[in-house]
């Protein structure tokens, strides 16, 4: 409701740029709510991915919007610029919601935003952001984090999240869903970002695991303990905890269970399996043991993770 200003400098993303554009840009055939004033704030003529954009206004004019988006910004590693920064801060303080898209947050951060406040960023990034700003409660497992004034977003689709939520707190739940009809996506996702992240295996030539992490993959639908990874690696217990958290960064349970929870989903995607069938193939043992580690991980029950990814035959059209 009222001015979206879209705050944008060289370095952004043009994917998150992309999306916020699309949605706040005009309003869905048949809706007629007073729609959104979309403006591009930024300096002079910016580069974003392989486009060049001229915005419509200055930095300063965040100041005046009501809310401001803040994209992606590419390169983390880097400190945002200041004069982006300060037009961020500025808007704030002068009482516009700000909102950030994936690795935005690093921008809000930088400004003292999401100081004493929980927010999110792309699953990647959640460390760095974390070990930078220390006062920041990042919370590496939702799409978003909403805290009134300040609102965040995880990596990439997330974005497309908290845009179609900020519609539904300015317009309600059918406008929302109309901007979600247009674009063809749910309105509404359940579950966090540990649903899309993969687990992959980690090999390296003459690594004490090279051969024990494949073995392991094909054997996932039986019974095994930390004796039998340690036997078949040739290594004690001890041992082979250590080489697991230096290669991998947890346990060797903790991996078998994130292998596990990893075939299960390959299985909902890609099968017609019942629950109890893809529990004993990937060595969970019941239906009830499978969805308890499986909503605990990926942050959804098994049956709503089928819905989101299910695999169909026809050109592999997925079903949400």
């Amino acid at each position: 409701m009222g001015s979206v200003a879209l705050a944008v400098t060289e370095g952004m993303l043009h994917f998150e740029l992309s999306v916020a554009y699309e949605v706040f840009d005009a309003a869905p055939d048949g809706v007629t709510v007073p729609w959104y004033d979309l403006e591009v704030c930024g300096t002079d003529a910016v580069r974003v991915g392989r486009f060049q954009l001229e915005p419509d206004h200055a930095l300063d004019r965040l100041r005046h919007a009501d809310t401001v988006i803040v994209p992606g910004w590419a390169d983390i590693d880097v400190e945002p610029p200041a004069d982006l920064v300060a037009a961020v801060r500025a808007a704030h303080e002068a009482g516009a919601r700000v909102a950030s898209l994936c690795t935005g947050a690093f921008v809000l951060a930088a400004a003292g935003l999401l100081d004493g406040r929980r927010a999110t960023t792309h699953w990647a990034h959640t460390d760095v952001l974390a070990a930078r700003y220390p006062r920041v409660e990042v919370d590496p497992d939702v799409l978003y984090v909403d805290n009134g004034s300040v609102l965040t977003s995880a990596g990439k689709a997330a974005a497309l999240d908290l845009c179609l939520h900020l519609v539904r707190l300015d317009h309600g739940s059918s406008v929302a869903n109309a901007v979600a009809r247009r674009l063809v996506v749910p309105p509404h996702r359940a579950g966090g970002q540990a649903q899309f992240v993969t687990a992959p295996v980690p090999v390296r030539d003459n690594h004490p695991l090279e051969a024990l992490l494949p073995w392991v993959i094909e054997r996932l639908d039986e019974p095994l303990t930390v004796e039998d990874l340690a036997r078949q690696a040739r290594l004690s217990s001890r041992h082979l905890g250590r080489h697991f958290r230096a290669a991998t960064g947890t346990t060797p349970l903790q991996w078998l269970l994130t292998q596990r929870i990893r075939r299960a989903q390959e299985l909902l995607e890609t099968t017609d399996g019942s629950i109890d069938a893809i529990a004993a193939a990937t060595g969970m043992g019941t239906a009830t043991t499978l969805r308890r580690h499986f909503n605990r991980t990926v942050g959804v029950p098994p049956d709503t993770y089928r819905r989101t990814f299910r695999t169909r035959p026809l050109g592999r059209r997925f079903f949400i």
